[in-house]
């Protein structure tokens, strides 16, 4: 099934995709055929994830069929006349994988054995056919397309053996970087630490660091959905198609087969040391390989093109984002 956050009609609302393509206004359907468990939720779908899906997911199945089908009218809404929201308004997170495609096996020069995450706010979120927003501040802004799992139940300690079962879906990401802000907000600098044989003294190590604070985190930095799609949908996460096209140019075509470390042990890593809530965004990783040597996604420098830039992931949808150039 797939279901959206949206705006329509004056409100905020959620809904289904119907077999027209159409979006469903849930809880007006619910309220025409008496299902209390799901008249009531409405403008986000967290609330019906952090609920025990046992209570309304076989509800909503039976009226997702009916509308399916097309056997009962409903309070439908075209996808053109709908302002997208992500599918997951606030998730208590968005967990963000690096460099983990094995396109960058070449350009890693050393990292971790095991994936490296950085955290985004749910302010830097927009939806399908929002804007990015650019200032002349940001500097070079380029696209990342991404697979997005969504956190079903409660995560903690989880093994991967068991991981899947906690996952309730999937949408797109396109992770919107800056490497000129990156740039700016790098040290190189001297790290203390204890000198080796003597805890009383310390040593100096030359390293690097930098943190993502503005470079992915800046608002509308990720552009999520337009449809958050049941994993009973996608048979395997590891065999979709990903592609990134700006103004109708591809730019990327990769596979979510050539993701490094795949969703079960992310889901094992990151659940022993945060614990994952519903809602909660996992994003695996930038889609890189370039279609017939083509342009690569870093070259696509947002800030001077403009433009408009979309992802599209096989069973998910395409999800496009406008530049929006602000002083």
């Amino acid at each position: 099934m797939k279901l959206a956050s949206f705006f329509a009609a004056g409100r905020d609302r959620i809904g289904f995709e119907d077999k027209d393509g159409n979006v469903v206004d849930i809880a007006a359907a619910a309220a025409s055929h008496g299902m209390p468990q799901l008249a009531e939720v409405r403008g986000d779908l967290l609330p019906l994830l952090e609920t025990e899906h046992a209570s309304w997911w076989p509800a909503l199945r039976e009226l997702h069929g009916l509308y399916g089908s097309g056997q009962s009218p409903s309070l439908r809404f075209s996808p053109g006349d709908v302002l997208w929201h992500p599918p997951v308004r606030r998730p208590s997170k968005l967990c963000c994988l690096a460099l983990n495609n094995s396109a960058n096996s070449e350009r890693i020069l050393s990292g971790p054995k095991h994936p490296a995450v950085f955290v985004k706010p749910w302010t830097s979120m927009t939806g399908h056919r929002g804007a990015l927003e650019i200032r002349p501040t940001h500097g070079r802004v380029h696209p990342e397309p991404e697979l997005v799992a969504v956190i079903g139940s409660r995560a903690k300690n989880v093994a991967a053996s068991d991981a899947m079962a906690h996952v309730f879906g999937y949408t797109i990401h396109n992770d919107f970087t800056s490497p000129t802000m990156r740039a700016e907000d790098t040290f190189h600098y001297r790290a203390i630490h204890p000198a080796a044989g003597d805890p009383e003294q310390v040593e100096y190590v030359d390293t690097h660091v930098s943190y993502p604070g503005r470079y992915k985190c800046s608002d509308t930095f990720s552009a999520v959905g337009p449809w958050l799609v049941s994993a009973d949908e996608i048979a395997d996460p590891h065999a979709l198609d990903v592609a990134c096209s700006h103004d109708g140019r591809l730019i990327t075509q990769d596979n979510t087969a050539n993701l490094f470390f795949k969703l079960p042990e992310v889901i094992e890593f990151l659940s022993s040391y945060m614990t994952l809530m519903p809602g909660d965004i996992i994003s695996l990783g930038t889609a890189l390989r370039r279609s017939g040597g083509g342009m690569a996604v870093q070259n696509v420098n947002l800030a001077a093109l403009g433009g408009e830039v979309s992802v599209a992931i096989s069973g998910l949808g395409t999800l496009s984002t406008r530049v929006a150039r602000l002083p």
